[in-house]
């Protein structure tokens, strides 16, 4: 019995030496094939470079500068190693003077860890320039790693920035939703450079190496290129958008040029400031000054400033006032003064306009009109009229975040504020005041509406991968609405062209053209007050804002200028000049022809 067990003993042991070395030799031979390879094959990605940014005539409007960023081997804060990373920091700051040790090892503590066995970034940027001289010194240094490294670069500094947007380094929750952001470190922050960012940073390659024992390249093995260099082709013309932000100096606001089918030629917000200043990051100092300053140089106002339409609204609201309850032939005899649940609303006219139809009202601007017609129509015709229009909502452009206004009305007052609507507020929003808010885009995007009955949608992108971008438009009127369109067309050319038109004064336009001005308080002004103000003689923030939207050539439109100037006071006295020399520019460079 006692040799029978020996013998089961013995043959058991075999038995589980044979299957062990079965199960090493044959069964797992593949999964320490791999193993092997892993030690001997690296893969390494190739980061893409960030497509450019030209205008519609190819000037270069966001490029790329060639230049390098520096690394430095891992595990060198050790005992052992610590002079030698001391020695290279030195070396560094001998040969590239500009260079911080300070900064450098801030940056090199922050990703050296035991488990990191790649070469960490140092310097994010040295520009070619300052490379090339001492390449050959740094390039024999074994710690050291010289890797091409464009920095994006804006050659027009601030002009058109809030359209162009930045890039900035990559913070890890946006890394967090795209790993190759780890790989390129930058991303589109704001503008254009934001929305199409997917495009515009294309997709990385990847190259397979083999490497020896001490980790040093022996062959490539294969090699896919980058998906990379995405041209972005934009509807701006710098040369009239560099033309447009000289009128616009010293002053607060928004603007653009836009064609009727959406294009936009030019377009700013004002104050802007220099994208340059933010792709390797800004100072505290200079953000804190930026971010503080009463006029919101960050703001992009075209699309994200909400501000009371003013007397802008009347051609839009005039047209459903016409198509709906009342006819082209209605009309008020306007005294200044309408007593109305307990307050008195006033015309800008203080002995009134006296008999007004609606091409007097937008002519010479009746506020009265507006009133009394609001009180037959009602707010609930009037918001609906006015949102199936395009009003509250986002106009589409190709821009980020963009805001969508305000059309007050009883349900909106009630769901935001639990309150009921009264009547003054329906007086109130028919000549854009009180809750009524809009972009200044929003405004452009209607005028065109008025000027050719379709709402078109706003866009920068020209081109995109060799394909043109489409104009897109949404058909909103009735036929009630198309058949007495004509007499809002008029009622605006007249307000440029009348000698009572509230705009006439102020123009010098070659170009003949239609438009609205606007006065849109930030201010109220009390019931006890009869002689308003002058606008001059207030204090700058106390100032109504000012509008002065048009399009043009009248008889054959195609393109709309828009003016918001924050504080500026009567909108044909501050935007009238602006107006008509961006007409003449638009003449003198053969957009519009004689």
């Amino acid at each position: 019995m006692k040799n029978k067990l020996i013998i089961f003993f013995f043959a058991s042991t075999w038995l589980a030496l044979t299957v062990r070395v079965f199960f090493l030799s044959i069964n797992s031979h593949s999964h320490y094939v791999k193993l092997s390879e892993e030690n001997t094959i690296k893969y390494e990605k190739i980061v893409p470079v960030r497509g450019e940014i030209v205008d519609i005539k190819d000037r270069p409007i966001a490029i790329n500068k060639l230049g390098f960023r520096l690394q430095l081997a891992p595990h060198l804060t050790g005992k052992k190693n610590k002079e030698v990373l001391n020695q290279e920091m030195q070396t560094l700051k001998k040969i590239l003077p500009s260079l911080s040790i300070e900064t450098m090892l801030k940056n090199y503590k922050k990703k050296e860890s035991y488990y990191n066995h790649n070469y960490i970034d140092i310097v994010h940027f040295v520009p070619y320039d300052e490379i090339l001289p001492v390449y050959s010194i740094l390039n024999l240094r074994e710690n050291i790693k010289i890797i091409p490294a464009p920095k994006r670069y804006y050659p027009y500094k601030n002009i058109a920035a809030h359209m162009v947007g930045y890039v900035s380094r990559a913070n890890k929750k946006e890394i967090g939703k795209d790993k190759l952001l780890g790989l390129i470190g930058y991303i589109g922050k704001t503008g254009i450079e934001k929305y199409y960012n997917n495009y515009l940073q294309g997709k990385s390659g990847i190259r397979k190496v083999q490497v020896n024992a001490s980790n040093q390249e022996v062959a490539q093995l294969s090699y896919v290129k980058a998906d990379e260099d995405k041209k972005l082709k934009l509807t701006i013309d710098m040369e009239l958008q560099t033309y447009m932000s000289k009128l616009f100096e010293g002053k607060v606001g928004a603007m653009v040029v836009m064609d009727v089918n959406g294009s936009i030629l030019a377009a700013g917000s004002f104050p802007n400031y220099n994208l340059n200043m933010f792709v390797l990051g800004v100072s505290y100092k200079m953000y804190d000054s930026l971010s503080s300053s009463m006029d919101h140089p960050f703001t992009n106002k075209l699309i994200h400033g909400l501000y009371p339409p003013g007397s802008t609204i009347k051609p839009m609201l005039g047209l459903l006032y016409i198509s709906t309850d009342l006819s082209s032939k209605w009309g008020v005899d306007c005294r200044s003064s309408l007593p109305l649940g307990g307050r008195t609303f006033r015309c800008w006219k203080r002995k009134g306009h006296r008999h007004t139809d609606i091409n007097k009202a937008i002519r010479e601007s009746c506020d009265d009109f507006f009133y009394k017609g609001s009180l037959i129509l009602g707010n609930r015709k009037m918001s609906t009229g006015l949102k199936r229009y395009g009003f509250s909502k986002k106009t589409g452009i190709d821009l980020p975040y963009e805001f969508m206004g305000v059309v007050p009305s009883r349900e909106w007052k009630l769901k935001k504020y639990n309150k009921i609507w009264n009547i003054g507020e329906t007086a109130n929003m028919s000549i854009g005041q009180g809750d009524f808010l809009v972009t200044p885009l929003q405004i452009a995007q209607q005028t065109a509406f008025i000027a050719t009955g379709r709402v078109p949608t706003p866009h920068l992108a020209y081109e995109i991968n060799g394909k043109k971008y489409e104009d897109k438009y949404k058909n909103v009127l009735n036929e009630k609405e198309k058949k007495q369109l004509p007499v809002i067309q008029k009622a605006m050319y007249e307000v440029c062209n009348n000698l009572k038109g509230t705009a006439t004064s102020y123009l010098h336009s070659k170009v003949i053209i239609a438009g609205k001005t606007g006065t849109a308080q930030v201010v109220a002004i009390k019931q006890d007050i009869k002689k308003r103000q002058l606008e001059h003689e207030m204090a700058h923030y106390n100032r109504s804002h000012a509008w002065f939207t048009s399009y043009g050539p009248y008889k054959n439109p195609q393109y709309v200028v828009m003016v918001m100037v924050e504080h500026g006071g009567h909108g044909g006295h501050a935007a009238g000049a602006i107006v008509s020399d961006i007409y003449n520019k638009l003449l003198e460079l053969e957009y519009i022809k004689k």
